[in-house]
């Protein structure tokens, strides 16, 4: 893999000026938002999907997206990853290897997302509803560990500590705590730029678990079981397609994740104190 980007996209943070209203006082103020923007993924120059995303670590996102939608295999079919700016938009071109491609020709389905998307490209239910080739096996996660990492969760977030829009995907690895985060304005898309930056970086996907700001979807299951990651644990609440696909998946999966106290929905056996 030979990820390459040209350094001109847009910042993900804008400052606009607003009317800010305290108590029937008005004052002019400047804030911050976040950005999203347009972006085209295109594999071998032929156009796969459009989403909306936050203008930043796409090198991530690609990577992220190509593997957890399993677009390819492992990630030394990807070959090379380069980011293009289309006036407002913004281009991702990804060459992949050749076997790969074909199948995704077979796909036929061009897509244009929301802010991110969670089953981009799936034309048939086998597509959507995809299990892990080997049932996970999941690492011990300590419950005052959980605990620690959420309170410092918000420390990482500096983008949205800026605008508060904006999901995060945390890594956490037991006696360490959280070690990287991504954000997004979509969900999908921080899951997918966490998977890209820990595939990029090298890390053992084995020995963590992710840590979202959002619910825990199927499809944010099925992302982090896809490459090998066994436990989830989400600020909100889990869908039952979820629960039921982290029961048989093998993945350990917590939500309601808030200071003081977690549920426990799938493989608690491998929750301790």
């Amino acid at each position: 893999m030979d990820p390459t980007s040209l350094p001109a996209v847009p910042d993900p943070v804008t400052a606009v000026e607003v009317d800010c209203w305290t108590e029937g006082v008005r004052s002019v103020v400047a804030d911050e938002v976040a950005d999203e923007r347009p972006v085209a993924f295109k594999y071998h120059g032929v156009s796969h999907v459009v989403m909306l995303a936050t203008p930043h670590d796409l090198d991530d996102l690609a990577v992220g997206f190509t593997l957890s939608e399993a677009i390819v295999r492992v990630p030394e079919e990807i070959r090379s990853v380069r980011v293009l700016r289309e006036g407002d938009a913004l281009e991702v071109h990804l060459d992949i290897a050749p076997e790969r491609f074909t199948q995704l020709l077979h796909r036929h389905r061009h897509l244009t997302g929301r802010t991110g998307c969670g089953m981009c490209g799936a034309e048939t239910l086998a597509d959507a509803i995809r299990a892990p080739k080997a049932t996970l096996q999941g690492l011990t996660v300590s419950s005052v560990g959980l605990q620690r990492a959420l309170q410092s969760l918000s420390v990482w977030q500096t983008m949205n500590t800026r605008t508060g829009s904006i999901h995060g995907a945390a890594w956490v690895v037991p006696e360490q705590g959280v070690v990287l985060v991504r954000e997004d304005v979509g969900r999908h898309n921080a899951m997918d730029k966490l998977i890209g930056a820990l595939v990029r970086g090298g890390y053992d996907r084995s020995a963590g678990y992710v840590m979202i700001t959002s619910r825990a979807s199927y499809e944010m299951v099925q992302k982090a079981a896809t490459v090998g990651i066994s436990a989830l644990v989400a600020v909100s609440a889990p869908t039952a397609f979820a629960v039921r696909a982290a029961k048989e998946f093998g993945m350990t999966l917590i939500g309601f994740a808030r200071p003081g106290r977690h549920v426990i929905y799938a493989h608690g056996e491998r929750v301790v104190a």
